[in-house]
């Protein structure tokens, strides 16, 4: 009989893939994956955008009970954060004390299912933004091996990756295009913690993400990085 897996992505508009000229973003390159190593999933796309760790936890129990019923093989992946850490009207959207709570409180009450979260990914918008970024990402990550859910931190290796931060700089400072969202799905799927991470290589993801395309020459060391952009306005940066 085949397993009847279900999975829901849930959080902002990088779980949504904004920016993506395929319409994949890194959930659905996942799942092709998976789909074409014979492992049949269905998964719900519940990526928002502007949404903070207070907007999904307001919605993602109700979202997902309707998505994942009890006879099938129901599983949450979350991720969220950076719009959290946005300033506007002169604060966090989001202050550390409570993306933490929420957190907490979304991933305690989705241990019913088979749950991961993944850390939210680094923008082009400035330094002092990124460092935001990466705080919370510690503690989220802090977060999750408190409830002993697995943790994919994408910060460390994407911010590292000048080729990432240029595409980002060339679309909006906060969204990738494909080939970024492509190594969003690569660091996922290669992590241990993914529950398909033995199916596939880095070439069977590249063939997913780009269908009918050669893959993207590697421009993996740049001339030079990319500026960092500001903005004349406060904004949600993954809106």
């Amino acid at each position: 009989m085949t397993q009847d897996i279900r999975i829901c992505f849930i959080g902002d508009s990088l779980v949504n893939g904004t920016g993506d000229e395929a319409a994949l973003g890194w959930t659905g390159r996942l799942c092709a994956m998976a789909n074409a190593s014979d492992i049949p999933v269905t998964y719900y796309n519940l990526g928002i955008r502007r949404n903070t760790s207070k907007d999904v936890l307001l919605r993602w129990e109700s979202e997902c009970t309707l998505r994942l019923p009890g006879f099938c093989d129901g599983r949450i992946v979350l991720s969220c954060g950076v719009n959290d850490t946005v300033i506007e009207n002169g604060k966090m959207r989001v202050d550390f004390a409570e993306s933490c709570a929420n957190v907490r409180a979304i991933l305690c009450g989705a241990k019913r299912y088979t749950v991961l979260m993944v850390g939210p990914p680094p923008v082009v918008l400035g330094d002092e933004l990124n460092k935001r970024i990466e705080s919370l990402s510690l503690a989220f990550a802090h977060e999750a091996k408190a409830l002993g859910v697995p943790y994919i931190d994408l910060f460390s290796a994407l911010c590292a990756d000048d080729a990432y931060k240029r595409e980002v700089a060339g679309n909006d400072g906060a969204h990738p295009r494909s080939e970024g969202y492509s190594k969003m799905a690569r660091i996922i799927g290669s992590s241990p913690s993914w529950w398909f991470h033995t199916l596939g290589s880095r070439s069977r993801l590249q063939k997913n993400s780009r269908p009918n395309q050669s893959p993207a020459p590697d421009q993996s060391r740049p001339d030079s990085p990319p500026s960092l952009r500001a903005r004349s306005r406060p904004r949600s940066l993954a809106d």
